[in-house]
């Protein structure tokens, strides 16, 4: 699985890629992030608040029971606002 970071939570992460291979339990969105937070300090600190995290699987928005697979790509990204006016 390709896990995507952007904005403040390469960061924190520390990378803006990394290819992974979770544990036969990580089945949704929801587990697959938690397990990442347990990973590192970094991890941790970038994934503590949940409401501050978007995530797309396979380009497609995506909630907490969404599932994950081991060949999915998997972004994390904070909220994105619109611009100005034009």
């Amino acid at each position: 699985m390709k896990v995507l970071y952007f904005a403040w939570l390469r960061g924190r992460v520390g990378t803006g890629e990394e290819t992974i291979a979770p544990p036969d339990g990580v089945a949704t969105v929801g587990q697959l992030l938690d397990w990442l937070a347990a990973r590192s300090p970094g991890h941790a600190e970038a994934l503590k608040d949940r409401a501050l995290v978007r995530v797309a699987v396979n380009q497609e928005f995506a909630g907490p029971n969404t599932p994950v697979a081991a060949d999915d790509e998997v972004a994390l990204f904070p909220p994105m606002t619109g611009g100005g006016a034009p």
